[in-house]
C-alpha cells in the first residue's frame, strides 16, 4: 500500500512511498457481545491499523457504512426482514414502576388529632397499565390496613381515559376513587425506566410525617422533679449483687409453734428484700417457694400511717420515714419484718466481704443455733392385764394395728405332736381337792401348758378341761420380762404354781423318760433320777396294791380283768406301735378323751375290731357321758 503523500506533492507515481511497517489493511470489528447481548462499537482504528485521530460519524452513519453494499458488486441491497413482534405482557413481565406517596384523612371524633397522615404504596404494573394501592400494616394500629385499591386499571377522567406511566410523576397529586394522593418518591428502577422513556422526572420530596404518631414516640412528660441520688448509676454498679443472710424464727413460744429456717436476701440494685423457706424433706409442709416476694421493707412509718390499709394499697415514701437498708442486717442481731422476728446467724463469703469494705465490720462469726435433741423417752409397758399372753398385750403398745408376736418357725416344726404328760395333784387345804389328779400336757412346739382334770364318778366335781394352752408365767417374774415354766421345771416332786394354784407333780409317762435322756443337759440330775426311778417303780409287780386298788374300786379291777382276757385272745395277733399316736393327733388338749365318731373313725383306720363282743364291752367301760371315750384304757388292751 502506498502511505499518504508528501504535502504538497501531487498524488502520482515517485511521489508517493510505501510503508512496509504495516501488514494488516483489514476494516476494524464494529460488532460484538457484552454480557449475552449484541452490541455495536464505533472503531478506534483505520485501515492498515491506523488509529483515527477523531471519529466524526454518527452512529446511524456508522450503521449505514456498517450495513452498506456495493451496488456494482453485489447490486441492489435486500430489503431486511421486519423485526419479530413481542407482546407487551411479555416484554415488561414482571416489571412494576413503585411510588411513595400518602394522603391526608380528617378525624372529626378526636380531641387529640384532627387529621391523619397515611403513608402508601401505587404500584403501576407495565405489562397490562394496572395499579394498585397498598398501605404498610403497623401493628396495633387500630386501622384497616393493607391492600387499600386492588389491582386494576384506574380511570383518569370522566371521558373514560385510564392513568398512564407518562402521567405519573414525583412532586404530583392523582385522584383515585376520591382520594387524593401526593407522590413524593420512586425507586431506582422506575426512575430509570422514566428517564430512559425521556420523562424529565422533577425532585423528590420529603414523606409527610403523622403529628401524633410523633406525639406518641417523644418520651411521657415528667411532673415530679427528678432527686439528686442516680438510681441508674446504683442499678449499673450494683446489678446482680446480693445480701445472703440465714436466720430463724423461733415461734415455739406459742402453741403447735415451731423453729423454722429461712434465707433472706438483700438486692443492692434497688434496695429491696425477699424471704425465702428452706424445706426439708418430709417436713409435712408445701413447698412454696417465698414467705415474703421481693419488694422494699418499711423500717419506720410516719405516724398516721398505722391505719394505711397496706393490703390493698402500695406503701410509698409518702407513708414510711426510713427504709431497711444493708446496714440493718447484722449477723447476731434480731431483725423483725413484719411482725416476725428473725434471727440472723450466718452469711455468704461475698456478704462477709461486702461489709467488710463497706462498713468495715470484719468480724461477722457464725453462731451455732441447732438444739441439742432431747433424750429419748424410753418406752414403759402399762401394767399387765392379766388377758392373754404378755406378748400379745405388748404388741396392742407398739402399733396402731397390732401384729401376731414372731414365733420360733423351726422349733415347731422340729416338736411338732411332742407332748410331755405328767400326773399331778392339787395342794388346798380343802380336803376334797387333795383327791383330785390332773394331767399337765407340754407342748414342747409353743412351750404352753394345758392342764385336764379325769372325771370320776361319783365324786361331785365334773372333769374336764381345766386350763387351755397357754404359757404360764413362773411366780416372781416381772410384767415386762416374764419367765415361762420350760420343760427342765417338771419333774417328779416339782411344785407348779398356775395363776395362784399351788400343783404336786406326782408321776410321767414313758416319753418323758426318753425326752430327759436324750436331753440330758436340760435337766439336773437328780430331775432325771427322780423319773427313772418312778418309771421302775410302775414297772416292777405290786400285787399288794393291786389288791388294794381293786378292794377300792371294784370297776376299775373288772376293767383290768376285761384288758387281760383281750391281751391273751389276741396274744398271737401282732401288736402295732402306732396306734396310741393316731388317737394323739386328735387330742388336742392331751386329755386322754376323744369323741365316739373319731374314735370309731379312728379304729376303721387302723382295722380294729370293733364288733367284737368283748371290745364293745371295753369300749362301754372305756366311755365317759355320751360322747367321750378314754382311749387310755382302750389303747391297753392292743400292747403286749
Amino acid at each position: 500500500m502506498v502511505s499518504n503523500p508528501v504535502h504538497g506533492l501531487p498524488f502520482l507515481p515517485g511521489t508517493s512511498f510505501k510503508d512496509s511497517t504495516k501488514t494488516a489493511f483489514h476494516r476494524s470489528q464494529t460488532l460484538g457481545y457484552r454480557n449475552g447481548y449484541a452490541v455495536v462499537r464505533r472503531p478506534t482504528v483505520g485501515i492498515g491499523g491506523e488509529r483515527l485521530p477523531v471519529n466524526q460519524l454518527s452512529q446511524a452513519q456508522l450503521d449505514e457504512l456498517a450495513n452498506k453494499a456495493p451496488i456494482l458488486m453485489y447490486g441492489q441491497p435486500r430489503q431486511a426482514p421486519p423485526a419479530e413482534f413481542v407482546p407487551a405482557h411479555v416484554a415488561f413481565d414482571k416489571k412494576v414502576l413503585k411510588f411513595d406517596a400518602y394522603f391526608q384523612e380528617d378525624v372529626p371524633m378526636s380531641a387529640e388529632e384532627h387529621y391523619r397522615i397515611r403513608q402508601v404504596n401505587i404500584h403501576y404494573y407495565l405489562e397490562d397499565d394496572s395499579m394498585s394501592v397498598i398501605e404498610p400494616v403497623v401493628e396495633n394500629s387500630g386501622i384497616p390496613q393493607g391492600k387499600l385499591v386492588r389491582r386494576q386499571r384506574l380511570a383518569k377522567n370522566d371521558r373514560g381515559d385510564h392513568y398512564h406511566w407518562k402521567d405519573l410523576n414525583r412532586g404530583m397529586n392523582i385522584t383515585i376513587y376520591g382520594r387524593t394522593f401526593r407522590i413524593v418518591d420512586c425507586d431506582k428502577f422506575t426512575q430509570v425506566f422514566l428517564e430512559s422513556q425521556g420523562i424529565e422526572l422533577n425532585p423528590p420530596e420529603k414523606m409527610a410525617l403523622d403529628p401524633y404518631t410523633e406525639l406518641r414516640k417523644q418520651p411521657l412528660r415528667k411532673y415530679v422533679t427528678p432527686s439528686d441520688f442516680d438510681q441508674l448509676k446504683q442499678f449499673l454498679t450494683f446489678d446482680k449483687q446480693v445480701l445472703r443472710f440465714y436466720a430463724i424464727w423461733d415461734d415455739t413460744d406459742s402453741m403447735f409453734g415451731e423453729c423454722r429456717n429461712y434465707i433472706i436476701h438483700y438486692y443492692l440494685m434497688d434496695d429491696t428484700v425477699e424471704i425465702r423457706e428452706v424445706h426439708e424433706r418430709n417436713n409435712g409442709r408445701d413447698p412454696f417457694p417465698l414467705l415474703m416476694y421481693r419488694q422494699r421493707m418499711p423500717k419506720v412509718l410516719v405516724e398516721n400511717a398505722k391505719s394505711f390499709p397496706q393490703c390493698v394499697l402500695e406503701i410509698s415514701d409518702q407513708e414510711v420515714l426510713e427504709w431497711f437498708t444493708a446496714k440493718d442486717f447484722i449477723v447476731g442481731k434480731p431483725l423483725t419484718i413484719l411482725g416476725r422476728t428473725f434471727f440472723i446467724y450466718d452469711c455468704d463469703p461475698f456478704t462477709r466481704q461486702y461489709y467488710r469494705e463497706k462498713f468495715g465490720i470484719s468480724d461477722l462469726p457464725r453462731i451455732d443455733v441447732s438444739k441439742k435433741e432431747p433424750p429419748p423417752v424410753k418406752q414403759e409397758l402399762p401394767p399387765y392385764n392379766g388377758y392373754g399372753l404378755v406378748e400379745d398385750s405388748a404388741q396392742n403398745c407398739f402399733a396402731l394395728i397390732p401384729k401376731a408376736p414372731k414365733k420360733d418357725v423351726m422349733k415347731m416344726l422340729m416338736n411338732d405332736n411332742k407332748v410331755l404328760r405328767y400326773l399331778a395333784a392339787l395342794e388346798s387345804p380343802i380336803p376334797e381337792d387333795r383327791d383330785r389328779r390332773f394331767v399337765f400336757s407340754y407342748f414342747l412346739a409353743t412351750d404352753m401348758i394345758s392342764i385336764f382334770e379325769p372325771p370320776v364318778r361319783n365324786s361331785g366335781i365334773i372333769g374336764g378341761k381345766y386350763l387351755g394352752r397357754t404359757k404360764v408365767v413362773k411366780p416372781g417374774s416381772s410384767a415386762e420380762n416374764p419367765v415361762y415354766y420350760g420343760p427342765s421345771d417338771f419333774f417328779i416332786g416339782a411344785v407348779v404354781e398356775v395363776f395362784g394354784h399351788r400343783f404336786v407333780i406326782l408321776d410321767a409317762d414313758d416319753y418323758v423318760l426318753k425326752y430327759m435322756e436324750s436331753n440330758a443337759a436340760q435337766y439336773s440330775p437328780e430331775a432325771l433320777l427322780s423319773v427313772q426311778s418312778r418309771v421302775r417303780k410302775r414297772e416292777a409287780p405290786a400285787p399288794e396294791l393291786g389288791n388294794q386298788q381293786t378292794e377300792e374300786d371294784p370297776g376299775v379291777q373288772a376293767l383290768e380283768m376285761l384288758i387281760d382276757t383281750i391281751q391273751k385272745q389276741r396274744k398271737d395277733v401282732p401288736c402295732r406301735d402306732n396306734i396310741p399316736e393316731a388317737f394323739q393327733v386328735y387330742d388336742k388338749e392331751a386329755s386322754g378323751l376323744v369323741d365316739r365318731e373319731t374314735f370309731f373313725k379312728v379304729c376303721d383306720s387302723l382295722q380294729l375290731p370293733v364288733d367284737d363282743s368283748l371290745i364293745k364291752e371295753l369300749i362301754r367301760m372305756c366311755s365317759h357321758g355320751e360322747d367321750k371315750i378314754d382311749y387310755y384304757n382302750f389303747v391297753r388292751a392292743f400292747s403286749n
